[in-house]
């Protein structure tokens, strides 16, 4: 029976270069940075009708990502073609591309792309979260900012 050993495999790949010549490893994402992409990103969301774009710096808040977009979609349909189309600008420009979480339901779609998150949210469903309110001492570098008269006086962030 044979196995499918990962050192195996990789002494393959190698036989066929020649002797002494260094495999050097394909880079596999795109180095460009959280606000390069969010550029982009934002630019082809826009393009493609996506309504109340806001792109948010949350490095300094979050270890988790450096960037959060947070969109509006018309519609189920228009929500899931922009999660599609998403994904396929991010194959596209080599952009890390993690997972997807709500697609099914399309109320509330989020693309992990590891730096930078993206919301795409029906409008009922974003102005019940009101997401942008829990980064709204982040600096905006698109759109505008979220707005302190919608936060409650029981939001963990409005404490001063």
């Amino acid at each position: 029976m044979e196995q499918n050993n990962p050192l195996s495999l990789a002494s393959q790949e190698n036989a066929a270069a020649p002797a002494g010549a260094r495999v050097q490893p394909n880079r596999k994402f795109s180095t460009a940075s959280a606000a390069e992409k969010t550029a982009v990103l934002v630019k082809w969301l826009e393009e493609n009708k996506a309504r109340d774009v806001t792109a948010l710096n949350v490095a300094d808040k979050s270890p988790c990502m450096d960037v959060i977009i947070v969109v509006t979609a018309s519609s189920l349909r228009h929500g899931k073609s922009l999660a599609d189309g998403l994904m396929e600008e991010c194959t596209k420009r080599n952009y890390e591309f993690l997972r997807m979480e709500g697609y099914q339901t399309g109320q509330w779609i989020l693309a992990d792309l590891n730096d930078i998150v993206v919301h795409i949210f029906q409008q009922e469903m974003r102005e019940l979260f009101r997401i942008e309110s829990l980064w709204k001492q982040s600096h905006v570098l698109y759109g505008e900012a979220p707005d302190p008269s919608h936060a409650s006086e029981n939001d963990p962030g409005n404490e001063d």
